[in-house]
């Protein structure tokens, strides 16, 4: 999220001085206008977690950056006239009362109490022993005052478990005035308890540090334990992912977010290991989010660009320590430039369907910088199966199959699966 040391403020004024595009002809205005309402508007079909058919679309030509510069623009502009087509009002709020079970992206999300989710930048566990998902993130108001918790059986229909971590209970280093970030759940199965990692850092981003805490519940209350840098690097987005033989790992961004940091954490799961391997070095890539399926490991990323959202990366690796090869960008469905902004999102999770091998959802943020609050979730089904037709670094056809993020106004899961 964080593009070196930046306020949210100046993230987004950044992006907005260099604005020689935003002054555009009215004749243009109008013209973006109605091809937004156009495609927002667009019936879409159904479906019932789509399994990849056919080629992806040919990769674009020319410059991306000069494809989405005009759309960028105006989804920074909080006075923009298509702001309610990035951010609709409540009133096509996706509500657990109307019983439809469909999710419907960028679209405010509404729990069991009809007040909206507050789980920003997180991820979903699934505790075997109640059978329960619980979706952990940033609970925001004007800042972030703590971790919600989230808890479901049909992964659509959400009752608020409280804040389990208040960000005044972790000795002021996550206060409201300063950063508790991309908060991440496991459960360790040696030790009974509940491991979260978190990015904690001040408002200006020069701590960059990851935060621990524990629980016996995965509702909490957590316990927090400490911050620190792993390796002895500056850390800032993050995730961890648990593998299918408990070992658990950090991935993290690093060196100012120029490069990732892949390694794993002690059995208890309260530390790193000493042995870390550097990945997708000079890319500048954060936001990691890590799936495994049929002994490959796969890793989504996003580009460096503060707030505005920008084009996804998938990576691939047969060990998780690497190395990782890239696959190409994953999106698939809608207009071009919407694929090119990862549906005007930034990805956070990935989260593998019980039952439906290959098939995960998606989990994304399509942030609002003028109120991150206020900031919306996408889901999308998301499926491993098919060539890819991307080439690898030496021009090659990609040995890997080809993953895909589908594009959907609506959709929901199969009856089977919900049942």
């Amino acid at each position: 999220m964080a593009d070196g040391p930046q306020t949210p403020a100046s993230r987004a004024s950044a992006t907005l001085s260099s604005g020689l595009w935003y002054r555009w002809s009215r004749v243009a205005m109008v013209g973006l206008l109605l091809m937004l309402q156009l495609y927002f508007v667009a019936s879409h079909r159904n479906v019932h977690v789509p399994q990849p058919s056919g080629p992806p679309p040919l990769r674009h030509k020319h410059s991306p950056q000069a494809a989405i510069k005009p759309l960028i623009d105006e989804f920074l502009d909080e006075n923009s006239p298509l702001r309610h087509l990035f951010f609709p009002d409540i009133k096509s709020a996706i509500h657990p009362a109307n019983g439809s079970h469909y999710y419907r992206p960028g679209h405010i999300w509404l729990d069991t109490q009809g007040n909206p989710i507050q789980a920003h930048g997180g991820g979903v566990l699934y505790d075997e022993t109640s059978h329960t998902y619980y979706w952990y993130g940033e609970y925001r108001q004007v800042g972030v005052i703590g971790v919600g918790c989230y808890s479901s059986k049909d992964l659509w229909t959400w009752l608020n478990q409280g804040i389990v971590l208040s960000a005044q209970q972790i000795n002021n280093e996550t206060h409201k005035s300063n950063m508790l970030e991309r908060p991440k759940v496991i459960y360790n199965d040696k030790t009974g308890k509940y491991v979260m990692w978190m990015h904690v850092d001040d408002v200006h981003y020069r701590k960059a540090a990851v935060g621990i805490a524990i629980s016996d519940r995965p509702t909490g209350p957590f316990q927090y334990l400490c911050s620190k840098r792993p390796h002895g690097f500056d850390s800032r987005d993050m995730t961890i992912f648990k593998d299918d033989n408990g070992v658990a790992y950090i991935i993290y961004s690093s060196k100012m977010n120029t490069e990732l940091h892949i390694g794993p954490l002690t059995e208890d799961y309260l530390d790193v290991q000493p042995n870390m391997r550097r990945t997708l070095v000079g890319q500048r890539r954060e936001a990691p989010a890590v799936f495994k399926y049929q002994g490959t490991y796969y890793m989504i990323t996003s580009a460096c660009t503060g707030w505005a959202p920008n084009e996804a990366k998938v990576d691939a690796a047969e060990s998780i320590m690497g190395p990782w090869e890239t696959i190409g960008d994953p999106c698939i469905g809608g207009k071009e430039m919407f694929r090119l902004t990862t549906f005007l999102s930034q990805s956070t999770f990935v989260l593998p369907l019980l039952g439906l091998p290959g098939s995960y959802i998606f989990m994304a943020d399509r942030w609002n910088p003028a109120e991150l609050n206020d900031s919306r979730y996408v889901w999308l089904p998301l499926a491993i199966g098919g060539r890819s037709l991307e080439s690898n670094s030496s021009g090659s056809q990609s040995p890997w199959p080809r993953v895909s993020i589908h594009w959907h106004k609506k959709w929901r899961l199969p009856l089977s699966w919900r049942l």
